[in-house]
């Protein structure tokens, strides 16, 4: 019995190490990727441009909209968003403005016409006098 506590002991100690080493591990990861010109999104939301980074005061200089900036502590990096590739926009974006004209010739299926719908929305705005 007592070799069975020892044992589960034993176990949950070494669980704590490994997720403390992942943890570590995934910092390490973090920082290697923070440079000047990163855009992140800190703890509290706020997302931006890196513009420097002081390792001695643990601080960063986010640019938020152009001309803007925050000092912010560099522990409050909560993720770094990676860059969309061009292929992506280039796929959503049409090349031509044949795109913003299709089916502007057909009429749309209206339930009611405009008289119906005026005396519909005038009767909504009398129930609630």
């Amino acid at each position: 019995m007592t070799l069975v506590l020892f044992a589960m002991f034993g176990l949950l100690i070494i669980m704590m190490m490994r997720k403390q080493k992942k943890t570590k591990a995934a910092a390490a990861e973090k920082r290697s990727k923070l440079a000047p010109g990163v855009e992140i999104m800190t703890n509290f939301g706020l997302f931006g441009k890196v513009l420097a980074i002081d390792e001695e005061e643990n601080q960063i200089i986010l640019e938020i909209s152009p001309g803007t900036t925050a000092t912010v502590h560099s522990q409050t990096v909560a993720k770094i968003i990676e860059p969309q590739g061009a292929e992506d926009i280039s796929a959503t974006v049409p090349n031509d403005a044949s795109s913003l004209t299709l089916n502007l010739d057909k009429a749309p299926d209206a339930g009611e016409s405009v008289d119906e719908t005026l005396e519909r929305l005038n009767k909504d705005n009398n129930k609630d006098n």
